[in-house]
């Protein structure tokens, strides 16, 4: 990570915001000598099904199998009742 004053990124600012999109550096900013805040890359886009990959292996196994239940039957209504979350 490198470092960069606040002088610096207001003089370069353009400059430094490509090349942290372009090859994913991320820069220290610092004020004084003092780090005041850093810049950094944002995680990368994703679509419904890479944001859906890892979701079995997150579940627990009761509720793995049952969205998966569910997902297989695809072509069937669902359930559209309105259901308390925080209901026990």
């Amino acid at each position: 990570m490198r470092k960069i004053t606040a002088t610096e990124l207001a003089r370069n600012l353009r400059a430094v915001l490509d090349r942290v999109r372009e090859s994913g550096e991320s820069y220290v900013v610092e004020r004084g000598g003092q780090p005041v805040v850093q810049v950094s890359p944002t995680p990368g886009r994703q679509d419904a099904q890479q944001a859906l990959a890892d979701l079995y292996r997150t579940l627990p196994p009761e509720a793995a199998k049952d969205w998966l239940d569910d997902a297989r039957r695809g072509g069937e209504a669902l359930d559209d009742a309105l259901r308390d979350p925080w209901a026990s």
